[in-house]
């Protein structure tokens, strides 16, 4: 699994809870886009999470 260049974020690991009480694990996944991003050295692709995207912490490339 991939995880934000950006920020680093990656899977965490969390519980299913029933009604029940009853708990078994789960994976949380993060929305990671692969797109292209304009740098100083020029455009390459990269693995952003869609947080890092809408609060402008990358320029993507046209």
């Amino acid at each position: 699994m991939a995880s934000c260049s950006v920020c680093g974020k990656k899977k965490s690991v969390g519980n299913n809870v029933s009604h029940a009480n009853n708990k078994t694990k789960r994976v949380l996944l993060p929305n990671i886009q692969r797109i292209r991003i304009s740098t100083e050295s020029g455009t390459k692709k990269v693995n952003v999470c869609t947080r890092c995207i809408r609060s402008k912490k990358v320029v993507k490339a046209v």
